[in-house]
């Protein structure tokens, strides 16, 4: 596992420009530390018998039914249930208002 070191945090939140407190550091180089951990105990595991995964829904079919066009309901019927409308329009308020 790589050594991690206050000097490596402070580098690291240099380069990457992100303002941190002493305390703050501290911090981040003890999670950091559980990371590598963490995956030092994932190399570990024994994976010679175990076939890659490069996808894991490979196996799934799509379930969606079909896009199959049906009767549409009259404008009038939809425009006489809108609150506003506009020239077979159904009239919304504004979302971009002028200023601003």
């Amino acid at each position: 596992m790589p050594q991690l070191h206050k000097e490596t945090i402070s580098k690291l939140t240099k380069l990457s420009r992100i303002d941190c407190s002493e305390e703050e550091q501290e911090k981040l180089l003890a999670d950091l530390k559980r990371i590598l951990n963490y995956i030092d105990q994932l190399q570990e595991i024994n994976t010679d018998n175990v076939t890659p995964c490069d996808h894991v829904l490979a196996d799934m079919l799509n379930v969606m039914r079909e896009d199959v066009v049906g009767p549409t309901m009259p404008r009038e019927t939809f425009l006489n249930n809108a609150p506003s409308h506009v020239g077979g329009l159904i009239r919304v308020p504004p979302v971009l208002k002028n200023g601003t």
